[in-house]
């Protein structure tokens, strides 16, 4: 790789005080990372990225840096009479690695978790091509997640077993994470680290995202039954959330399928976004056998209204979404 001025790759000054050389380096490094930019430099300008802020993050490296630039990191170290620390020479320009508190900020903020391919970046997490590999490969396993779990957060208890034997491990699970996301546990396998996928629990009532996008995002849907006298001429009715029933108004004349929104009444997650719950009208028939004079009613009701099928209602089924 050809040589680059430190500063210009993460676009500071170099009189660049740490928090701006640590959010420059921070938005570069969600941009440019290979699960989410498939740009074919993307790889390349994201390891120049993590190299450049190993250098500058740390304030021995960035002064030996700022005096004899990249030579200060070549193979035969810093000039006489300098030292690298205990990281000197070459293993200083290559030690990309993450501090494991940044690391868990980066992958909850760009994925909602860590991601599953961590481990396979080659040669390590930030390593250039051709180095040896620091890590052995890490287990896979998945886990399921139930709602209830989703919407609070905690912990799960986790068996692990490797060469005939068994242990216990608490993984922590962070409130509102998505369906097929990905845990990183480091050295809960005998050193090794346990990467878990997520498979998010089926619910009795809700549904997160909708058919269209199912088990992710923060929406939930749920159908709402109503009768036709509570179509007809609107009711207040009771409905579930993930934080307890609340009242919704429900307007006349509402039809089967429209959706009715209670905003700020889905899931939430760690960095605090709301997602928004629909309830999706659905219109049940009486069951037991109508009096006459119901029949009667229902049938003058339906003369002298329009027929449902004539105007547009062919065309948006019904399913506009009044916001309430």
């Amino acid at each position: 790789m050809a040589s680059s001025d430190y500063y210009e790759v993460l676009g500071v000054p170099k009189g660049a005080s740490a928090e701006e050389i640590r959010k420059a380096y921070r938005a570069l490094a969600r941009k440019f990372h290979p699960d989410v930019n498939k740009a074919p430099d993307a790889q390349r300008r994201f390891t120049e990225v993590q190299k450049a802020y190993d250098v500058l993050s740390d304030e021995k490296k960035r002064a030996l840096y700022d005096q004899f630039g990249e030579a200060a990191f070549e193979a035969g170290g810093p000039p006489p009479g300098h030292s690298a620390g205990t990281r000197g020479g070459r293993r200083a320009a290559t030690a990309q690695s993450m501090d494991p508190e940044e690391l868990d900020e980066f992958f909850e903020s760009v994925f909602g978790g860590r991601p599953s391919g961590f481990g396979g970046m080659g040669g390590g997490f930030g390593r250039r091509g051709g180095a040896s590999r620091a890590e052995v490969e890490p287990v896979r396993q998945t886990i399921d997640v139930t709602f209830d779990q989703v919407v609070r957060g905690g912990t799960q208890s986790l068996r692990l077993s490797e060469g005939g034997r068994s242990r216990t491990i608490e993984v922590k699970v962070p409130r509102g994470i998505e369906h097929g996301a990905s845990l990183r546990v480091r050295g809960a396998a005998g050193g090794r680290d346990v990467i878990l996928g997520i498979n998010l629990l089926p619910h009795e009532l809700f549904l997160r995202g909708g058919l269209d996008n199912p088990g992710k995002g923060l929406d939930l849907y749920l159908y709402l039954p109503l009768t036709f006298a509570e179509s007809a001429l609107g009711a207040t009715v009771k409905v579930p959330t993930p934080s307890g029933a609340v009242d919704l108004t429900v307007p006349a004349g509402v039809a089967s399928g429209q959706r009715l929104r209670l905003r700020s009444k889905g899931l939430s997650d760690e960095e605090g976004r709301v997602g928004d719950l629909y309830a999706v009208v659905r219109i049940v028939p009486p069951v037991a056998p109508l009096e006459d004079a119901e029949r009667k009613a229902l049938r003058r009701m339906s003369e002298r209204g329009a027929s449902p099928r004539s105007g547009g209602a062919w065309r948006d089924g019904g399913t506009s979404t009044p916001r309430v």
